[in-house]
């Protein structure tokens, strides 16, 4: 039984070099029992996790051996952090590094769908329902290596994740360190934290070189994969005339910006569509609107965006404040006015790039448009003249050019110019 066990030892002797010293180990303990046969056969099942999973229609596959991912079962405080940090600063990890950042450049991925790509990594080497911790620093951990500027605090049993970034957010914690904005990534995953009450220490991490700031600007949507596209029928009346869309909506958008937060109204605006939902619309719109006046083709585009989905204020949807680009005003079945005048200024600049303006009230968002001619309720800004146009169902038909009669009078800010270049 010994000689049989030996020379079957020597069959795996490839397999022994390429697994690693934890599979030897192995091997020798069951081989002196006359039970390798046995033994082998759930260490190579072990060893043979999956991999690789789907993004944006690419399949991305992690190279990684069996020393990895690098274990977290500890109380959380900074001294095992540290541990952590110091245990996972190994060459193992500089390919995954390279394959992270080779798939940002072929795709050329902004920052915020790059942290996508981290947070799908770090599930698929530490499952967050399984250990959140790990989840968690090895998303810190990713994006230091990327480059990105990051830090963990800790207060308890919580454990937060920052990045810098210069831009204005409105609905997530931040701190300032050395002068630079710090912003916090996985509040949402704790609900609401009473700061006051939990006073939380960042951990004092060495040999970090990252320095570059994270930007939530998304510039691009890369292709999705087109079998999970659906069709969206939607329909307006338009001067007592019906017109139909089947626009093409994919529920992976859903996922991509599920948790972004709420920023300055220009980071919606100019979110532009994905390839599949904006060669599904756009030629059907500029179809509709061909030979008509720039004045006439404006209404169209208005009346669309403003009777084609259902009205329902955010905090009755989400119990909180959410905006969204032009692609989610199209998936989601309902919408409010800051949703609309994201998705109606898109439309305008796409078909017409005409100079408009966003303007915020108390209670309600809209667009002004720089027309040749000037009309109706008009707002002046930086010496032009705006027509209002209404994206939103209100109790009574606007046309175009006006304006509701209760905000005639009411204070309002223009939170977004767009001039365009010449």
């Amino acid at each position: 039984m010994v000689v049989s066990n030996i020379k079957l030892l020597l069959s795996f002797r490839n397999f022994k070099q390429a697994s690693g010293q934890k599979m030897k180990k192995l091997i020798y303990t069951y081989t002196l029992c006359g039970v390798f046969q046995l033994a082998i056969l759930p260490a190579i099942a072990q060893e043979s996790i999956d991999r690789g999973f789907k993004f944006f229609g690419e399949t991305i596959s992690l190279p990684l051996d069996e020393s990895l991912p690098v274990p977290f079962d500890s109380v959380l405080n900074n001294q095992t952090v540290q541990q952590f940090n110091v245990a996972i600063h190994t060459d193992s990890y500089s390919p995954l590094i390279d394959t992270l950042l080779a798939a940002k450049e072929r795709l050329k991925l902004d920052d915020w769908l790059y942290y996508q790509l981290i947070r799908q990594t770090a599930q698929k080497l530490s499952p967050k329902a399984k250990n959140y911790y790990r989840y968690t620093l090895y998303k810190w951990f990713l994006l230091n290596e990327s480059g990105y500027n990051s830090s963990l605090s800790i207060s308890g049993k919580m454990l937060l994740l920052y990045v810098q970034s210069d831009e204005e957010i409105f609905n997530i914690p931040y701190h300032m360190k050395d002068g630079r904005q710090f912003v916090c990534l996985n509040y949402h995953d704790y609900g609401n934290i009473d700061f006051e009450k939990n006073f939380f220490a960042e951990v004092p991490l060495t040999n970090l070189k990252a320095n570059k700031a994270f930007t939530y600007k998304v510039t691009r949507i890369p292709e999705l994969e087109a079998s999970a596209y659906q069709e969206k029928d939607l329909q307006f009346d338009f001067y007592q005339q019906t017109y139909s869309f089947k626009v093409k909506v994919n529920p992976q958008v859903q996922s991509l910006f599920i948790n972004y937060p709420v920023l300055d109204y220009s980071y919606y605006v100019n979110t532009p569509l994905s390839n599949e939902t904006y060669a599904s619309l756009i030629p059907s719109l500029k179809k509709y609107t061909a030979g008509m006046p720039t004045k006439e083709g404006i209404d169209f585009l208005m009346r669309f965006t403003r009777y084609a989905f259902l009205f329902q204020p955010d905090i009755q949807v989400f119990g909180q404040e959410k905006r969204f680009t032009p692609e989610e005003t199209l998936l989601y079945n309902q919408s409010d006015c800051e949703d609309r005048a994201a998705l109606f200024f898109y439309l305008v600049k796409e078909m017409y790039n005409l100079p408009m303006i966003v303007m915020m009230y108390p209670k309600h968002v809209t667009i002004g448009v720089n027309f040749d001619r000037p009309f109706g309720n008009t707002i002046s800004y930086n010496g032009k003249q705006y027509s209002v146009c209404e994206p939103t169902p209100q109790s009574r038909d606007l046309k175009l050019g006006q304006l509701l009669p209760e905000l005639r009078k009411t204070p309002y800010e223009v939170v977004y110019a767009y001039n365009p270049v010449k």
